[in-house]
């Protein structure tokens, strides 16, 4: 039994899991750090650095007594590597490298997108190769072809926001509170996604790719306007999001013959609202639909043991030179999509 330590820190949670190659999670341990960015309404990255600091290794020391295991039972140290803030990817990062170098077990850099792009076959271990993927999460957006481990091809990214960081911005514009997705989507389950008229940027269009900046900006106007609610602005920014997200993807299906299953992943879907749209989408495309639970949705570290279980058994293995990325597209050969960032 091959056994898989993951650690995560690219954001503001800390973790640390231990799974195995066939897909058993045997601990995972989680420090969440919203008390600590929730007073400035977002995550602070110098702030989110130390707590990585101070929580990772006793996050280490609990996964591994949970699962009554030592650091000698491990086979495999996989760490995330990037994208994401760069002072808590190192954290994460030089743990991971100091652990193989100390232990002479194999390290994996995982990028952080493979681990939510790998983290369904976690869940569901009969999905096989090549699924067309809706990576919706707090930085990025975007519709890949999974072709298996390091092997992705980027049908579709965000030109500007992704949705993700729409949510966290509508939340912080309405004073939802933090963090900001969870508490739009509980703002919108009270409210009418009918009341505001807002924008549904590039519905319909032949660009394949995603914009959530107008839909922001007219949340914005319509919060000074002062004829709404928070309640229905969120309800009508929410079923927003939903439309483009399924007009995105329903077009990239059919790009797409050959794929067995249309999956999400990332932290949006954990929305309930995206989860059924996307369901309702498989069904008419007569399509398994795979997503994984929501813990696994959110940052976590069982994702990233798995992805690194996946990579090891394709050989993929990484030396201690490797660097922490705060960018690192998943399809570095993807054509950059137009007027997009450097995000994309």
């Amino acid at each position: 039994m091959t056994i898989i330590l993951g650690l995560e820190s690219s954001c503001d949670e800390t973790a640390a899991a231990l799974v195995t190659a066939e897909g058993r999670i045997l601990a995972h341990r989680l420090a969440t750090q919203e008390d600590a960015h929730r007073p400035y309404g977002g995550v602070v990255p110098e702030i989110a650095a130390r707590a990585h600091v101070e929580a990772l290794a006793p996050l280490v020391e609990a996964a591994l007594a949970d699962a009554e295991l030592t650091l000698d039972d491990v086979d495999v140290i996989a760490a995330t590597a990037g994208p994401g803030l760069i002072g808590g990817v190192m954290v994460g990062l030089v743990t991971g490298k100091a652990l193989a170098h100390a232990t002479g077990k194999p390290l994996v850099a995982v990028n952080h997108l493979e681990g939510h792009a790998l983290s369904p076959r976690l869940a569901d271990p009969s999905l096989q190769f090549p699924y067309l993927l809706l990576l919706v999460s707090g930085g990025h957006c975007q519709l890949l072809h999974v072709r298996g481990p390091g092997d992705y091809a980027r049908l579709a990214t965000t030109i500007d926001d992704a949705a993700g960081e729409a949510f966290d911005k509508t939340a912080k514009l309405l004073g939802l509170g933090f963090p900001g997705g969870p508490a739009v989507e509980k703002a919108a389950a009270r409210g009418n996604s009918r009341a505001v008229r807002l924008p549904r940027p590039l519905l319909g269009t032949d660009d394949p790719h995603f914009s959530f900046a107008g839909l922001k900006s007219a949340v914005m106007r319509a919060a000074q306007s002062g004829q709404h609610s928070a309640q229905d602005i969120a309800a009508s920014f929410q079923q927003a999001v939903v439309d483009c997200l399924i007009d995105r993807t329903r077009r990239a299906l059919a790009a797409s013959p050959g794929v067995t299953a249309l999956v999400v992943a990332g932290g949006v879907a954990a929305n309930q609202a995206v989860r059924g749209a996307l369901m309702t989408l498989a069904t008419e495309a007569e399509l398994p639909f795979v997503a994984p639970p929501l813990w696994l949705c959110t940052d976590n570290a069982a994702m990233i043991a798995w992805a690194g279980a996946e990579r090891h058994a394709a050989g993929l293995v990484d030396d201690l030179s490797i660097p922490a990325r705060p960018r690192w597209p998943l399809d570095p050969d993807a054509e950059k999509a137009r007027g997009a960032g450097v995000k994309a």
